[in-house]
């Protein structure tokens, strides 16, 4: 849960791969896993032109309720 939120909140104004990799202290192949798996999901976008992910709405709104939840349980909020 914490490099999703980590991922997608990075993602927010645009990230390259390597950005995402080394943020996230993932190696090559579990940046790619998240990737597909974040974008399968309809959480994270790939646009072509720039060659950056962003979060989409659905991301944002999972960023969102993510919070509530840790604020709900006392935890500190990931952003």
């Amino acid at each position: 849960m914490d490099i999703v939120n980590t991922v997608l909140e990075s993602a927010r104004t645009g990230i390259s791969r390597t950005k995402i990799m080394y943020g996230a202290y993932l190696s090559y192949a579990q940046t790619i896993e998240y990737l597909e798996f974040l974008h399968g999901n309809g959480l994270l976008k790939y646009d072509t032109g720039s060659k950056l992910y962003r979060t989409t709405e659905k991301g944002l709104k999972f960023l969102n309720a993510a919070s509530k939840v840790n604020r709900m349980m006392g935890m500190s909020d990931p952003r």
